[in-house]
């Protein structure tokens, strides 16, 4: 028989090891809580970043009073938005799916710096007024050169060159942006985007 003395197995408390369990599954949460909040913050501050290489130019002109500039920067940034790179290759079918957060930015931008003078709302709201409608499938010439007239780039039954066009605050109300209406589609196009203003809700 030995005299050595007889060695016991440790005992464990599984109560202890649920305790510990219980106290990290809050602290897991807080942490999983506080990523998904910096991913968050991250996220915008990436999208804001973005705005700002986009459309950070297109504000300084408005800003600046730069009507023309502004007005060619709207055409362009929308076509880039569009991943055309040329009008030509743009169809009405790209027109009326065009994102709404686009045009209600760019529109709220000219609406801003014009103290509600020119955007996209105001050239719909002038549309209106002239009795358009938002059906794709009626294109009415007569409203459209009516509406021309009205916003100043049609004068005695022609439209007046871009380039004898004034960019000032004296054009008028919804004369600006003007630029981005050019299409080889011309009424069609325009009906289009105009259908897009109205399912986009940019009044």
């Amino acid at each position: 028989m030995s005299n050595e003395p007889e060695t016991k197995e440790p005992i464990t408390s599984t109560s202890t090891d649920e305790s510990l369990s219980v106290e990290q599954n809050p602290r897991e949460l807080e942490l999983s809580e506080r990523v998904a909040e910096l991913e968050k913050k991250l996220d915008q501050a990436l999208m804001l970043i973005s705005d700002i290489y986009r459309y950070g130019k297109l504000r300084d002109l408005l800003a600046a009073g730069k009507w023309k500039e502004a007005d060619q920067e709207t055409a362009r940034v929308m076509l880039e938005i569009s991943g055309k790179t040329d009008k030509e290759n743009l169809v009405p079918d790209d027109v009326i799916k065009f994102p709404c957060s686009v045009i209600n930015l760019i529109d709220q931008l000219w609406i801003k710096y014009s103290n509600g003078r020119f955007g996209f709302s105001v050239q719909k709201k002038v549309y209106e007024s002239m009795g358009g409608t938002f059906d794709i499938s009626q294109i009415d010439m007569k409203v459209m050169e009516s509406v021309a007239e009205k916003i100043g780039v049609r004068s005695k039954g022609k439209p007046i060159p871009y380039k004898n066009l004034k960019f000032s605050l004296e054009t008028p109300p919804g004369g600006l942006p003007l630029a981005w209406w050019s299409s080889p589609y011309g009424a069609k196009s325009a009906v289009y985007f105009l259908a897009r203003l109205d399912a986009c809700n940019i009044d």
